[in-house]
């Protein structure tokens, strides 16, 4: 496989001295996206929230890119805010400057990305850190990590999303226990409820990940991508808008070559080679 497809990026976002707080390894056909700040345990400031939403519109603007993998550095996912960081700020960034700068584009971009995103949750995820591994499209988790909305403990609300995202995952009696009680969720409780898609062993996390990328590299990438926007459209959607919208997205994904090559393959009986390209 070419050098090219092992790239690393770093992002600081300061001087070239410092440690980057995100760190990107393009793979062939995929990217991965690494939270790096390990001695906080991934903890978000506003450098490793620009750096992300950099590396996500990174990502995006490259026509290689057929999927990207979200974990963490050592032994967290993400544990939210950082609060020293915040704290640091004028009074008018600490109360919601956060949510309209950082982590509202952060979600939204996770979400309309044209390809899917996997999170590997390798340990903790709390705060925004477990909402933005739940606007992921699919979250595997090692089965020692644990999952936490943390907001209550400090005397805030749920953001980033998951006041929306997850009653729509595990129904509203769960999520208003976990948002109220702030307590941790198991990673195979988080599974059994249905928020998460997998649980596997911690040793078994990444490779399994990588696997599931290199498959979607290989996949229908925009046949995908509507599948994304129908599940989303679905939440807003009655049944008949829905159906027309089906319709509609079916219509575009059947004159893609992506489908002139799954039917020719299926004909054919053979593996179908599909490009990801919308034309």
């Amino acid at each position: 496989m070419p050098a090219a497809c092992f790239q690393r990026r770093e992002y600081a976002m300061s001087s070239p001295m410092d440690e980057s707080p995100i760190l990107v390894d393009i793979r062939a056909g995929y990217r991965v996206i690494t939270f790096n700040r390990p001695q906080r345990l991934n903890a978000c400031t506003e450098a490793l929230l620009t750096a992300l939403n950099q590396a996500l519109d990174d990502a995006k603007a490259d026509t290689t890119c057929r999927a990207l993998l979200l974990t963490g550095a050592g032994r967290a996912f993400c544990t939210g805010q950082d609060l020293n960081d915040r704290l640091a700020l004028p009074e008018e960034n600490v109360t919601g400057g956060a949510q309209e700068d950082f982590y509202n584009p952060l979600v939204l971009r996770l979400r309309a990305l044209p390809f899917p995103v996997v999170a590997a949750v390798n340990g903790v995820a709390a705060g925004a850190g477990a909402n933005i591994a739940l606007a992921c499209d699919i979250v595997l988790a090692a089965r020692s990590a644990s999952f936490i909305q943390s907001f209550a403990r400090v005397g805030l609300i749920p953001d980033s999303g998951g006041t929306w995202t997850l009653p729509r995952l595990i129904g509203p009696a769960r999520a208003r226990a976990l948002m109220m009680l702030a307590e941790p969720l198991p990673a195979e409780t988080a599974q059994s409820w249905g928020m998460i898609w997998k649980v596997v062993d911690d040793a078994a996390l990444m490779s399994e990940a990588e696997n599931l990328c290199a498959q979607f590299a290989a996949a229908p990438t925009h046949a995908l991508a509507l599948i994304k926007q129908s599940l989303d459209a679905s939440w807003e959607n009655d049944l008949s808008a829905q159906l027309d919208l089906e319709r509609d997205f079916q219509r575009e994904a059947s004159q893609t070559p992506d489908y002139e090559e799954g039917v020719r393959a299926f004909t054919e009986k053979r593996t179908p080679r599909f490009t990801g390209k919308k034309k």
